[in-house]
C-alpha cells in the first residue's frame, strides 16, 4: 500500500547541541569530490587507534581485507595506499546518536553489476529521515544529485533520464558513538602509546618503513649541518625508533637475522655507504637497520609518514662528518610492485615514497597519466568509414515534439484484460482491482480510474490512468516505456541540445585491437538556452569539455556500434541537460547512460582500452535506450 503523507525535499538544516553524545563517522574524498563513508567497524577500529595514538597510523587490512593495502595517517588526515602511493584526504564528521548511523541502518542503491552501493552518508541520513517521516518519496536535488526516491516502489529515478535503480534499507552495526566536545580542527595533539604494537605482517611493514625514514632523513640533515669535509670517530651506528612504537624489542642495533628467510634491499655506492633492510618475511624474525659502518647516529623523536621536518636530530661531539662518496646513492628503481619479486611490494612503494620525499634520487614507479589523445593526425590522414556514407551529423534546434494525444497513445500499445491479477499497480501502489492512485490527481473523459490494461508485447498490466501520467512526466514524444522491464513502444527520443557528430578512421590503433585502425568520434555541443523540453526552461546550459573524443576500434563491431550511435545521436539520446555526477555543477550537458570510450591509449579511468566487453556492453546500453540492431539498415 502507498505511504501516507506526501513526498518532501531535502532539508539542509537540523543541529543539535555541542555538549551532547555524537555518533563519528569517517570519510574519504573520491575522485568525484564526494565524501564516502567507511564501514562502522573500520570507523570502530580507527576510534580505538586514535585513542592510543593521536598521530599514530591506521592499518585498514586489520578489520577488513578488501582495505589490506590502505593505512591512515592521523597526523596528516590522509589515506596511503601502500603499493601505489596514492593518497586521499580523510575526515572526522559528527551525527546525531538518532540519525541511520548512530542506529547501524545502511541505504544502498543497486549499480549495473548487480552489487549495492552504499549513499553518501548524507543522503543516507536525509533518507532515513524521510522514511522515518513515512513520507512516500524524497527530492535529493538540493543535495546535488537529481534523483527522486520512491519508498514505495523501494527504486531511485534519476529525473533527467527516467532511469530507476532498485534500493534497499538494512542494518548493520552503528558507529562509535562519543561524548565531548568536538575538536575544533583534526591536527590531533600528540598521545601516548605505551602498549605493544601489534606483529602482524602488515604492521612491521609500516614500522619498518619509518625506521628507514629515518635514517635516511638523518643523513641528509647530517649533510646540511657538518657539510663534506672531517672524518669519522666511532663505527657504531644506533638507531632509535620512533616514540609511537615505544617499548617494543622488534628494531635492535645489537639484533641481526639469524636463518629464515632473507629479503634484502640495499641503498649505496661510493664509499660504502649502505641502509639494508633484511628480515622482510616477517613476522618470525626481527630486523635490523644497518647504517654505514664509519659512522655513528642516533635519531629521537616522532615520525610518520609524510611528516617532512617533525624529526629531533642528535648528534654528539664524536661524531664524524659524512663523507661525499657516502651519498653518492644511484637511482634505485622501485618498480614491479605487483610482481613476486624477492622486495614485498608494499615495502618496495612506500620506502621509495620516502626516500624520494628526503630528496635521495629515486626511481619510483607511480600511476602515469592517462593517453587521452592519439598522436597528430594530418587532415589528409582522416578517412570515412567504410560503410557508412557521410561524415558527420547535426542537429538542429527542435522544440519539444506534439506528440499525439496521450490517451491515444496509451491505448495504441496496451490490450484489454478480461480477468484482472491479484496483484499491485507498480506505478500507484494501488491493487489492481481499485481507482488508481492519479483519480484525484488526472481527469480524462475517456480514461476511467478503474480501467487496467496490458502492454502488448512484454504483458505487464498497469491502470491506463497511472500511464498516462507516466507519459505526461516523460518527453511526450509519442513512445511509452514500460516501468518494470523498461521494453519501449515506438520511437524513443531524448532531449539531446543541438550540436553536430563527426566520425573518421585515423590511422592508429587502440590497445587490444592493434590488427585494426581506430574510428574517431568527435562530440561539439555550445551552450545555450534550456527550452521547454529542459529541466529549466529559459536558463542558461553550460557545455564543459567539448569537443569531447571517443574511440571505437575499426572492426566490423565498431562500425556496427557507430551506426548504433548514429541513431542514438539522430534520435537526441546521447547527450542531456541535467548535473554533472563529476563536478556537481548543474544546468549542464552530461552523458545520458550510453558509455563511451575517451581514452584513446590507455584505460587508467575505466574509460579506455583494452576492454574486451565494452562493445557488447554498449551495444546493450543502446538497446535498452530503444536502438537495438534491428535499426541497422544494410
Amino acid at each position: 500500500m502507498a505511504r501516507p503523507g506526501s513526498g518532501v525535499l531535502v532539508s539542509m538544516g537540523a543541529g543539535y547541541s555541542p555538549s551532547m553524545a555524537r555518533v563519528v563517522v569517517w570519510e574519504w574524498l573520491n575522485e568525484h569530490g564526494h565524501w564516502r563513508p567507511y564501514g562502522a567497524a573500520v570507523c570502530h577500529h580507527i576510534e580505538n587507534v586514535l585513542k592510543g595514538d593521536a598521530r599514530g597510523t591506521v592499518i585498514l587490512g586489520q578489520v577488513d581485507e578488501q582495505l589490506a593495502p590502505y593505512v591512515i595517517d592521523l597526523q596528516s588526515m590522509h589515506q596511503f595506499r601502500q603499493d601505489t602511493g596514492t593518497m586521499r584526504p580523510v575526515q572526522r564528521n559528527f551525527y546525531d546518536p538518532s540519525s541511520a548511523p548512530g542506529k547501524g541502518i545502511v541505504w544502498e542503491w543497486e549499480n549495473d553489476c548487480g552489487s549495492w552501493t552504499a549513499y553518501d552518508m548524507e543522503l543516507c541520513v536525509s533518507v532515513q529521515n524521510a522514511y522515518e517521516k513515512q513520507h512516500p518519496w524524497l527530492d535529493l536535488s538540493s543535495l546535488g544529485f537529481s534523483y527522486v526516491v520512491d519508498f514505495d516502489g523501494m527504486s531511485q529515478t534519476n529525473r533527467q533520464s527516467q532511469r530507476k535503480r532498485r534500493i534497499r534499507r538494512r542494518m548493520d552495526l552503528a558507529y562509535p558513538l562519543i561524548a565531548g566536545s568536538i575538536p575544533k580542527s583534526q591536527s590531533w595533539p600528540v598521545g601516548t602509546n605505551s602498549g605493544t604494537p601489534c606483529t602482524c605482517q602488515q604492521c612491521l611493514l609500516v614500522h619498518s618503513t619509518r625506521v628507514a625514514s629515518n635514517a635516511i632523513l638523518a643523513l641528509q640533515q647530517r649533510r646540511k649541518l657538518y657539510g663534506t669535509e672531517g672524518g669519522a670517530k666511532q663505527t657504531g651506528a644506533v638507531v632509535r625508533q620512533s616514540n609511537t612504537f615505544v617499548g617494543t624489542s622488534l628494531w635492535s642495533a645489537s639484533t641481526t637475522v639469524a636463518g629464515g628467510h632473507h629479503n634484502n634491499m640495499s641503498i649505496g655506492g661510493g664509499g660504502g655507504g649502505k641502509v639494508e633492510m633484511s628480515g622482510v618475511n616477517f613476522p618470525c624474525a626481527p630486523a635490523m637497520v644497518t647504517l654505514p659502518t664509519k659512522h655513528s647516529l642516533t635519531i629521537n623523536g616522532q615520525n610518520n609518514l609524510n611528516r617532512p621536518g617533525t624529526q629531533r636530530i642528535t648528534v654528539t661531539a664524536n661524531r664524524g662528518t659524512i663523507p661525499p662518496g657516502d651519498l653518492e646513492v644511484p637511482a634505485l628503481p622501485v618498480k614491479n610492485l605487483t610482481g613476486s619479486g624477492s622486495l614485498h611490494p608494499a615495502l618496495a612503494g612506500m620506502t621509495g615514497i620516502l626516500m624520494c620525499a628526503a630528496g635521495l634520487p629515486v626511481c619510483l614507479t607511480r600511476a602515469p597519466k592517462p593517453i587521452l589523445h592519439p598522436p597528430p593526425v594530418n587532415k589528409s590522414d582522416l578517412k570515412p568509414v567504410p560503410g557508412i556514407n557521410s561524415i558527420r551529423r547535426k542537429t538542429k534546434k527542435k522544440h519539444i515534439r506534439r506528440g499525439k494525444n496521450p490517451e491515444d497513445v496509451v491505448r495504441r500499445y496496451t490490450e484489454k484484460i478480461k480477468t484482472l491479477p491479484d496483484e499491485d499497480c507498480t506505478i500507484c501502489m494501488e491493487r489492481l482491482n481499485t481507482a488508481s492512485g492519479y483519480d484525484s490527481v488526472l481527469i480524462f473523459k475517456n480514461i476511467k480510474p478503474e480501467l487496467v490494461g496490458k502492454l502488448g508485447r512484454c504483458g505487464h498490466i498497469y491502470h491506463l490512468l497511472c500511464l498516462v501520467a507516466m507519459y505526461n512526466n516523460g518527453n511526450k514524444d509519442g513512445s511509452l516505456q514500460c516501468p518494470t522491464c523498461k521494453a519501449i513502444y515506438g520511437e524513443k527520443t531524448g532531449t539531446q541540445p543541438p550540436g553536430k557528430m563527426e566520425y573518421h578512421v585515423i590511422p592508429h590503433s587502440l590497445p587490444g585491437h592493434s590488427e585494426t585502425k581506430t574510428i574517431s568520434i568527435v562530440y561539439d555541443i555550445p551552450a545555450g538556452i534550456q527550452t521547454n523540453e529542459h529541466p529549466n526552461p529559459g536558463k542558461k546550459y553550460s557545455a564543459r569539455g567539448f569537443p569531447r573524443h571517443c574511440y571505437l576500434p575499426d572492426n566490423e563491431h565498431g562500425r556496427r556500434v557507430l551506426k548504433l550511435l548514429i541513431t542514438a545521436w539522430d534520435r537526441r539520446l546521447i547527450f542531456t541537460i541535467g548535473t554533472s555526477s563529476t563536478t556537481g555543477e548543474t544546468d549542464t550537458v552530461v552523458w545520458n547512460e550510453i558509455h563511451h570510450k575517451t581514452e584513446f591509449g590507455s584505460n587508467l579511468t575505466g574509460h579506455g582500452y583494452p576492454d574486451p566487453n565494452y562493445l557488447d556492453n554498449v551495444t546493450r546500453e543502446l538497446a535498452a535506450q530503444g536502438v537495438g540492431e534491428d535499426n541497422l539498415k544494410d
